[in-house]
């Protein structure tokens, strides 16, 4: 009986199609777990996401509940008298307590000065206020102050009357001495000018109460 003998070319072309026939294979399944991976994937992101939703909508409620209990009201009454001269100002305000030795708030500003035989002020407008305790009995203040100006100036010999109204910029920094909700002290502003601001001195006492 005859053996029939296979060529090489048929061995090469046979060997070639196995091979192509496992390639496809292997990216069969290099597809199904790729796949499987992909789902995995997606659903361990949404799980982490759905719990990083939640924990942000508990940490916004928590704050919600915490954040008035930080808050606290009051403010200041400036009163500087001089020879001839009268200043008064009522300062409310609303501060944040960030933690223990700082704060940081909003305020208001209404003031009348006054000198004698020279002109009447009215003053309103506002102020960002912080303030610091580095000890509790201490109390450093820093105020930055955008206020309108209505000045009516009294008649001289030399002058009629005329008024002249103008926005005003100050920028406060005090101490004083603190015991309970009330603190005493002082101010100064850093950028005073004699002949453009409004006081007649850039130092002025205040006395501060928070509830």
């Amino acid at each position: 009986m005859a053996k029939v003998q296979q060529s090489p070319l048929f061995k090469s072309f046979f060997y070639v199609l196995l091979r192509k026939n496992l390639l496809k294979i292997d990216l069969t399944m290099n597809k199904i777990q790729f796949s499987i991976d992909c789902r995995s994937f997606f659903v361990i992101i949404a799980v982490l996401f759905s719990s990083f939703t939640f924990a942000q909508q508990k940490y916004v409620i928590d704050n919600s509940n915490h954040f008035w209990d930080k808050v606290q009201f009051g403010g200041g009454l400036g009163v500087g008298i001089g020879s001839g001269y009268t200043d008064i100002s009522v300062m409310p305000s609303a501060i944040y307590n960030v933690n223990e030795i700082v704060s940081v708030g909003l305020g208001l500003q209404f003031g009348y000065l006054s000198s004698k035989n020279y002109y009447d002020s009215f003053v309103y407008g506002g102020s960002l206020v912080t303030l610091v305790n580095p000890i509790p009995e201490i109390q450093l203040s820093a105020e930055l102050e955008q206020v309108r100006v209505n000045t009516d100036y009294d008649s001289t010999p030399y002058r009629p009357s005329y008024s002249d109204n103008y926005w005003n910029t100050a920028l406060y920094l005090g101490a004083g001495y603190r015991t309970g909700s009330v603190t005493i002290g002082a101010r100064y502003d850093v950028l005073y000018d004699p002949d453009r601001s409004l006081y007649g001195s850039g130092f002025m006492p205040f006395v501060r109460v928070y509830f």
